[in-house]
Protein backbone atom coordinates (compact mmCIF):
# COMPACT_ATOMS: atom_id res chain seq x y z
CA UNK A 1 0.00 0.00 0.00
CA UNK A 2 2.67 2.46 0.87
CA UNK A 3 4.30 1.98 -2.45
CA UNK A 4 1.64 2.58 -4.62
CA UNK A 5 0.85 5.89 -2.38
CA UNK A 6 4.90 6.62 -3.18
CA UNK A 7 4.69 5.86 -6.87
CA UNK A 8 1.41 7.90 -7.03
CA UNK A 9 3.48 10.65 -5.56
CA UNK A 10 6.44 10.29 -7.92
CA UNK A 11 4.13 10.73 -11.11
CA UNK A 12 2.54 13.88 -9.95
CA UNK A 13 5.97 15.71 -9.15
CA UNK A 14 7.29 14.65 -12.63
CA UNK A 15 4.25 15.74 -14.58
CA UNK A 16 4.43 19.07 -12.52
CA UNK A 17 8.07 19.22 -13.54
CA UNK A 18 7.61 18.36 -17.40
CA UNK A 19 4.32 21.13 -17.67
CA UNK A 20 6.66 23.66 -16.14
CA UNK A 21 3.63 23.81 -13.23
CA UNK A 22 5.17 23.76 -9.57
CA UNK A 23 3.62 21.21 -7.72
CA UNK A 24 4.20 21.13 -4.05
CA UNK A 25 4.96 17.38 -3.05
CA UNK A 26 2.54 16.21 -0.82
CA UNK A 27 3.59 15.37 3.14
CA UNK A 28 3.84 11.84 3.80
CA UNK A 29 1.12 10.58 6.27
CA UNK A 30 1.58 9.99 9.98
CA UNK A 31 2.85 6.56 11.09
CA UNK A 32 -0.20 5.20 12.74
CA UNK A 33 -0.44 4.65 16.79
CA UNK A 34 0.80 0.69 16.73
CA UNK A 35 -1.55 -1.32 19.78
CA UNK A 36 -0.69 -4.79 21.16
CA UNK A 37 -3.58 -5.79 22.66
CA UNK A 38 -6.65 -8.24 23.68
CA UNK A 39 -9.98 -9.24 21.40
CA UNK A 40 -12.67 -7.08 22.83
CA UNK A 41 -10.20 -4.23 24.29
CA UNK A 42 -10.46 -1.88 21.84
CA UNK A 43 -13.50 -2.07 19.47
CA UNK A 44 -13.61 -0.64 16.54
CA UNK A 45 -15.87 2.51 17.17
CA UNK A 46 -13.82 2.75 20.14
CA UNK A 47 -10.54 3.18 17.61
CA UNK A 48 -12.78 5.73 15.50
CA UNK A 49 -13.73 7.85 18.27
CA UNK A 50 -9.82 8.44 19.21
CA UNK A 51 -9.17 8.88 16.06
CA UNK A 52 -11.40 11.19 14.59
CA UNK A 53 -10.28 13.21 17.79
CA UNK A 54 -6.76 12.89 17.23
CA UNK A 55 -6.65 12.88 13.55
CA UNK A 56 -4.45 9.93 14.08
CA UNK A 57 -4.44 6.46 12.72
CA UNK A 58 -4.58 3.60 14.98
CA UNK A 59 -3.34 -0.08 13.88
CA UNK A 60 -4.72 -2.81 16.47
CA UNK A 61 -2.84 -6.73 16.87
CA UNK A 62 -4.45 -8.99 18.80
CA UNK A 63 -2.96 -11.75 20.59
CA UNK A 64 -4.65 -14.91 22.32
CA UNK A 65 -2.46 -15.95 24.93
CA UNK A 66 0.53 -14.34 26.92
CA UNK A 67 2.67 -16.84 24.56
CA UNK A 68 1.87 -14.87 21.59
CA UNK A 69 1.83 -11.57 23.51
CA UNK A 70 5.50 -12.27 24.62
CA UNK A 71 6.71 -13.88 21.40
CA UNK A 72 5.22 -10.33 20.04
CA UNK A 73 7.34 -8.39 22.05
CA UNK A 74 10.18 -10.49 22.47
CA UNK A 75 10.60 -11.00 18.70
CA UNK A 76 11.07 -6.81 18.30
CA UNK A 77 11.75 -5.54 21.93
CA UNK A 78 9.04 -3.76 21.22
CA UNK A 79 9.72 -2.09 18.64
CA UNK A 80 7.07 -3.12 16.81
CA UNK A 81 4.69 -1.68 19.15
CA UNK A 82 3.81 1.90 20.68
CA UNK A 83 1.31 0.49 23.15
CA UNK A 84 0.87 -2.99 24.52
CA UNK A 85 -2.20 -4.11 26.92
CA UNK A 86 -0.65 -6.70 29.42
CA UNK A 87 -1.07 -8.69 32.97
CA UNK A 88 1.10 -7.11 35.65
CA UNK A 89 3.12 -10.38 35.75
CA UNK A 90 3.99 -9.64 32.34
CA UNK A 91 4.48 -5.68 32.74
CA UNK A 92 7.13 -6.74 35.64
CA UNK A 93 8.73 -8.39 32.93
CA UNK A 94 8.78 -6.06 30.31
CA UNK A 95 9.65 -2.84 32.66
CA UNK A 96 13.15 -4.94 33.78
CA UNK A 97 13.97 -6.01 30.67
CA UNK A 98 13.68 -2.10 30.13
CA UNK A 99 10.91 -2.20 27.34
CA UNK A 100 8.57 0.28 28.30
CA UNK A 101 8.59 3.90 29.16
CA UNK A 102 7.77 5.79 32.30
CA UNK A 103 3.82 6.87 32.22
CA UNK A 104 3.45 10.98 32.85
CA UNK A 105 0.42 11.01 34.86
CA UNK A 106 -0.49 14.62 33.87
CA UNK A 107 -0.59 13.33 30.44
CA UNK A 108 -3.77 11.03 31.48
CA UNK A 109 -6.08 12.83 33.42
CA UNK A 110 -8.71 10.05 33.01
CA UNK A 111 -6.59 8.30 35.60
CA UNK A 112 -7.21 10.79 38.37
CA UNK A 113 -11.28 9.17 38.01
CA UNK A 114 -10.23 5.36 38.47
CA UNK A 115 -11.55 3.60 41.80
CA UNK A 116 -9.16 3.98 44.38
CA UNK A 117 -7.75 0.38 44.14
CA UNK A 118 -6.69 1.13 40.99
CA UNK A 119 -5.05 4.67 41.96
CA UNK A 120 -2.81 3.05 44.72
CA UNK A 121 0.08 1.89 42.51
CA UNK A 122 2.51 1.22 44.75
CA UNK A 123 -0.08 -1.17 46.11
CA UNK A 124 -0.06 -3.36 42.88
CA UNK A 125 3.36 -5.00 41.67
CA UNK A 126 4.73 -4.81 39.10
CA UNK A 127 3.26 -1.09 37.68
CA UNK A 128 6.68 1.04 39.43
CA UNK A 129 9.81 -0.33 38.77
CA UNK A 130 12.97 2.36 40.43
CA UNK A 131 10.16 4.92 40.76
CA UNK A 132 8.71 5.03 37.72
CA UNK A 133 5.76 4.36 36.72
CA UNK A 134 5.24 1.98 34.00
CA UNK A 135 1.18 0.84 33.31
CA UNK A 136 -2.20 2.31 34.20
CA UNK A 137 -4.82 -0.87 35.23
CA UNK A 138 -7.66 -1.05 32.74
CA UNK A 139 -9.76 -4.62 33.59
CA UNK A 140 -9.42 -7.15 35.71
CA UNK A 141 -11.11 -10.70 36.80
CA UNK A 142 -10.44 -12.51 39.93
CA UNK A 143 -10.63 -15.51 40.75
CA UNK A 144 -12.97 -16.47 44.22
CA UNK A 145 -15.24 -19.52 45.64
CA UNK A 146 -18.85 -20.23 43.49
CA UNK A 147 -21.32 -22.13 46.03
CA UNK A 148 -24.62 -23.90 45.20
CA UNK A 149 -27.27 -22.42 47.99
CA UNK A 150 -29.10 -25.36 47.64
CA UNK A 151 -25.99 -27.50 49.08
CA UNK A 152 -24.08 -24.95 51.50
CA UNK A 153 -26.39 -23.19 54.00
CA UNK A 154 -23.16 -20.83 54.56
CA UNK A 155 -20.54 -19.38 51.99
CA UNK A 156 -17.21 -21.21 52.25
CA UNK A 157 -15.08 -18.72 53.66
CA UNK A 158 -11.19 -20.34 52.72
CA UNK A 159 -9.64 -21.54 50.00
CA UNK A 160 -8.70 -24.43 52.40
CA UNK A 161 -12.95 -25.13 51.64
CA UNK A 162 -11.92 -26.68 48.38
CA UNK A 163 -9.98 -29.52 50.27
CA UNK A 164 -13.00 -30.37 52.32
CA UNK A 165 -13.54 -34.18 52.26
CA UNK A 166 -16.95 -34.00 53.16
CA UNK A 167 -17.11 -32.22 49.85
CA UNK A 168 -15.43 -34.97 47.81
CA UNK A 169 -16.86 -35.88 44.60
CA UNK A 170 -18.49 -32.15 44.89
CA UNK A 171 -15.71 -30.05 44.04
CA UNK A 172 -14.90 -28.36 40.49
CA UNK A 173 -11.37 -26.88 39.84
CA UNK A 174 -9.47 -25.46 37.25
CA UNK A 175 -6.70 -27.30 34.94
CA UNK A 176 -3.89 -24.60 35.19
CA UNK A 177 -0.22 -25.47 37.05
CA UNK A 178 0.75 -22.26 37.53
CA UNK A 179 -2.55 -20.80 39.60
CA UNK A 180 -3.02 -24.60 41.26
CA UNK A 181 0.55 -24.10 42.96
CA UNK A 182 -0.49 -20.89 44.20
CA UNK A 183 -3.73 -21.68 44.96
CA UNK A 184 -2.16 -24.76 46.89
CA UNK A 185 1.02 -22.16 48.84
CA UNK A 186 -2.36 -19.70 49.80
CA UNK A 187 -3.89 -23.09 51.48
CA UNK A 188 -0.90 -23.66 53.40
CA UNK A 189 0.21 -20.71 54.58
CA UNK A 190 3.01 -19.85 52.48
CA UNK A 191 3.85 -17.18 49.31
CA UNK A 192 1.47 -17.98 46.14
CA UNK A 193 4.32 -16.25 43.67
CA UNK A 194 7.80 -17.71 44.96
CA UNK A 195 7.35 -20.73 46.72
CA UNK A 196 10.32 -22.04 48.57
CA UNK A 197 12.65 -24.64 46.67
CA UNK A 198 12.29 -27.36 49.42
CA UNK A 199 8.20 -26.50 49.84
CA UNK A 200 7.91 -27.99 46.55
CA UNK A 201 7.23 -31.14 47.36
CA UNK A 202 4.92 -30.72 49.93
CA UNK A 203 2.65 -28.55 47.74
CA UNK A 204 2.59 -30.63 44.97
CA UNK A 205 1.37 -33.69 47.61
CA UNK A 206 -1.16 -31.04 48.50
CA UNK A 207 -2.29 -30.72 45.15
CA UNK A 208 -2.86 -34.67 44.93
CA UNK A 209 -5.29 -34.74 47.39
CA UNK A 210 -6.44 -31.90 45.73
CA UNK A 211 -7.36 -34.01 42.89
CA UNK A 212 -8.64 -37.27 44.53
CA UNK A 213 -11.20 -34.81 46.30
CA UNK A 214 -12.48 -32.52 43.17
CA UNK A 215 -15.25 -34.47 40.77
CA UNK A 216 -12.91 -33.09 37.69
CA UNK A 217 -10.88 -30.11 36.41
CA UNK A 218 -11.86 -27.90 33.28
CA UNK A 219 -10.47 -25.17 31.49
CA UNK A 220 -13.01 -22.86 29.62
CA UNK A 221 -15.98 -21.04 31.68
CA UNK A 222 -18.98 -22.34 29.30
CA UNK A 223 -17.35 -26.07 29.92
CA UNK A 224 -17.36 -25.28 34.06
CA UNK A 225 -21.08 -24.12 33.72
CA UNK A 226 -21.99 -27.95 31.76
CA UNK A 227 -19.75 -30.32 34.37
CA UNK A 228 -21.54 -27.63 37.49
CA UNK A 229 -25.12 -28.27 36.30
CA UNK A 230 -24.20 -32.15 35.43
CA UNK A 231 -22.74 -33.50 38.34
CA UNK A 232 -24.65 -31.25 40.71
CA UNK A 233 -21.56 -29.30 42.10
CA UNK A 234 -21.59 -27.86 45.33
CA UNK A 235 -18.44 -25.59 45.36
CA UNK A 236 -16.06 -24.57 42.51
CA UNK A 237 -13.05 -22.39 42.09
CA UNK A 238 -13.89 -19.52 39.77
CA UNK A 239 -10.94 -19.12 37.55
CA UNK A 240 -12.81 -16.84 35.68
CA UNK A 241 -14.70 -14.86 38.20
CA UNK A 242 -17.56 -13.20 37.99
CA UNK A 243 -18.15 -14.02 34.12
CA UNK A 244 -18.97 -17.63 35.11
CA UNK A 245 -21.36 -16.68 38.53
CA UNK A 246 -23.24 -14.93 34.96
CA UNK A 247 -22.84 -17.98 33.31
CA UNK A 248 -24.60 -19.87 36.01
CA UNK A 249 -27.21 -17.56 36.66
CA UNK A 250 -28.11 -17.47 33.10
CA UNK A 251 -28.44 -21.25 33.40
CA UNK A 252 -30.97 -20.99 35.77
CA UNK A 253 -28.14 -21.99 39.06
CA UNK A 254 -28.87 -20.76 42.64
CA UNK A 255 -25.31 -19.74 43.24
CA UNK A 256 -23.18 -17.58 45.72
CA UNK A 257 -20.07 -16.14 45.49
CA UNK A 258 -17.64 -14.89 47.63
CA UNK A 259 -13.79 -14.43 48.06
CA UNK A 260 -11.85 -16.53 50.18
CA UNK A 261 -9.88 -14.97 53.01
CA UNK A 262 -6.67 -15.69 51.90
CA UNK A 263 -7.20 -13.23 49.17
CA UNK A 264 -8.13 -13.85 45.46
CA UNK A 265 -6.19 -14.44 43.11
CA UNK A 266 -6.27 -11.76 40.21
CA UNK A 267 -5.47 -11.10 37.00
CA UNK A 268 -5.39 -7.07 35.97
CA UNK A 269 -4.79 -6.01 32.43
CA UNK A 270 -2.71 -2.74 32.23
CA UNK A 271 -1.61 0.07 29.09
CA UNK A 272 2.00 0.31 28.48
CA UNK A 273 3.74 2.42 26.86
CA UNK A 274 6.63 0.67 24.97
CA UNK A 275 10.53 2.85 25.23
CA UNK A 276 10.94 2.40 21.68
CA UNK A 277 7.41 4.22 21.45
CA UNK A 278 8.17 7.20 18.60
CA UNK A 279 4.81 9.21 19.66
CA UNK A 280 4.35 9.83 23.18
CA UNK A 281 1.84 12.62 23.03
CA UNK A 282 -0.58 9.95 21.13
CA UNK A 283 0.61 7.17 23.48
CA UNK A 284 -0.57 9.61 26.42
CA UNK A 285 -3.31 10.02 24.76
CA UNK A 286 -4.73 6.95 23.65
CA UNK A 287 -4.14 5.88 27.52
CA UNK A 288 -6.49 8.23 28.43
CA UNK A 289 -9.21 7.75 26.10
CA UNK A 290 -9.30 3.87 26.88
CA UNK A 291 -9.91 4.88 30.86
CA UNK A 292 -12.38 6.66 30.41
CA UNK A 293 -15.97 6.06 31.35
CA UNK A 294 -17.82 5.77 28.17
CA UNK A 295 -14.83 3.18 27.15
CA UNK A 296 -14.97 1.12 30.71
CA UNK A 297 -18.86 0.94 30.71
CA UNK A 298 -18.95 -0.09 26.94
CA UNK A 299 -16.00 -2.92 27.53
CA UNK A 300 -17.99 -4.64 30.52
CA UNK A 301 -21.40 -4.39 28.58
CA UNK A 302 -19.68 -6.20 26.27
CA UNK A 303 -17.06 -8.58 26.98
CA UNK A 304 -18.30 -9.15 30.76
CA UNK A 305 -15.00 -8.34 32.03
CA UNK A 306 -14.77 -5.64 35.70
CA UNK A 307 -13.56 -2.03 34.70
CA UNK A 308 -11.61 0.17 36.72
CA UNK A 309 -13.50 3.22 37.19
CA UNK A 310 -17.26 1.73 37.62
CA UNK A 311 -18.58 0.52 41.20
CA UNK A 312 -17.48 -3.02 41.76
CA UNK A 313 -19.98 -6.03 42.51
CA UNK A 314 -19.94 -6.07 46.10
CA UNK A 315 -17.89 -9.22 46.66
CA UNK A 316 -14.77 -7.87 44.80
CA UNK A 317 -14.63 -4.59 46.53
CA UNK A 318 -15.40 -6.33 50.03
CA UNK A 319 -12.58 -8.56 49.24
CA UNK A 320 -8.85 -8.98 49.13
CA UNK A 321 -6.92 -9.17 45.63
CA UNK A 322 -3.96 -10.72 44.95
CA UNK A 323 -2.72 -9.73 41.68
CA UNK A 324 -0.98 -12.09 39.39
CA UNK A 325 2.75 -11.64 39.69
CA UNK A 326 6.03 -13.59 37.95
CA UNK A 327 6.39 -17.06 39.97
CA UNK A 328 9.44 -18.81 40.89
CA UNK A 329 9.78 -21.45 38.08
CA UNK A 330 6.56 -21.93 35.69
CA UNK A 331 8.38 -24.71 34.47
CA UNK A 332 8.88 -26.51 37.20
CA UNK A 333 5.22 -26.07 37.97
CA UNK A 334 4.11 -27.10 35.04
CA UNK A 335 6.15 -30.82 35.03
CA UNK A 336 4.75 -31.09 37.99
CA UNK A 337 0.89 -30.52 37.49
CA UNK A 338 1.59 -32.94 34.53
CA UNK A 339 2.73 -36.06 36.89
CA UNK A 340 0.15 -34.92 39.37
CA UNK A 341 -2.61 -35.34 36.72
CA UNK A 342 -1.27 -38.19 35.30
CA UNK A 343 -1.87 -40.14 39.13
CA UNK A 344 1.89 -40.50 39.97
CA UNK A 345 2.15 -41.43 43.93
CA UNK A 346 3.22 -38.25 45.95
CA UNK A 347 5.98 -39.82 47.22
CA UNK A 348 7.41 -39.83 43.83
CA UNK A 349 6.87 -36.13 43.40
CA UNK A 350 9.67 -33.76 43.91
Amino acid sequence: MHGKLLRRHFATWAVGALTGVSVRAQAPAAAPLKVLAWPGYADADVVAEFEERTRNRVEITTVATDDQLRAHVDAQGSAGFDVIAANTAEIARFAAASRLARIDLQRVPQAARQLPRFRDHAAIPGLNRHGALHALPYTFAEMGLIFDRRQLSRPPSSIASLWDAQLRGKVLAYDGSSHNFSLAAQALGLPPFRIPAGEMPRIARHLVELRRNVRGFYTQPEESVELFRRHRIALMFANYGSQQVKLLRDAGADVGYVLPREGALAWLDCWAITAACGRPELAHAWLDHMLSASVGHRLTARQGLANTVEPLPTAVAEGQLVWLEPVEDEARRSALWRRIMSGERPERLR
